[in-house]
């Protein structure tokens, strides 16, 4: 897979994401559920702590994308769902040193909701991977 960044305005790049990527080459794509901070038996972890959630919701998604043979640099489109995106936006380190640190910077965008299915649950991350 061929990752062509496309960014008519640098503003987004300095935020840690490109406006779009033309992506060449794909032979598998991956679909991915909204990923929250559950246990293995679903059961939400970490209440009132963004960053922990955040931190165990980017795990679980690791955990799905290598359950498919691919890792957080095959993501191709990022959701993050935030029951308060200022909290999200001040870890979003996290995505950095995670998903960043791979040397991509897949679209994204953050939406700010009421709540998550789960009550205790703070941040839900959505992505699409190819490779």
């Amino acid at each position: 897979m061929h990752r062509t960044p496309i960014n008519p305005w640098p503003w987004s790049l300095p935020l840690g994401y490109h406006q779009a990527e033309l992506l060449t080459g794909i032979t598998r794509q991956l679909i991915c559920a909204g990923q929250t901070a559950v246990d293995a038996t679903g059961a939400p972890q970490h209440p009132g702590d963004m960053r922990a959630q955040l931190g165990l919701a980017l795990d679980n998604l690791e955990s799905v994308l290598h359950a498919a043979g691919m890792g957080l640099a095959d993501i191709i489109r990022l959701t993050v769902y935030a029951t308060d995106v200022d909290a999200a936006l001040r870890n979003f380190d996290l995505l950095g040193q995670r998903i960043g640190a791979l040397g991509v910077a897949p679209p994204m965008t953050v939406v700010g909701v009421t709540r998550l299915a789960i009550p205790p649950l703070l941040v839900e991350l959505e992505a699409t991977a190819a490779a």
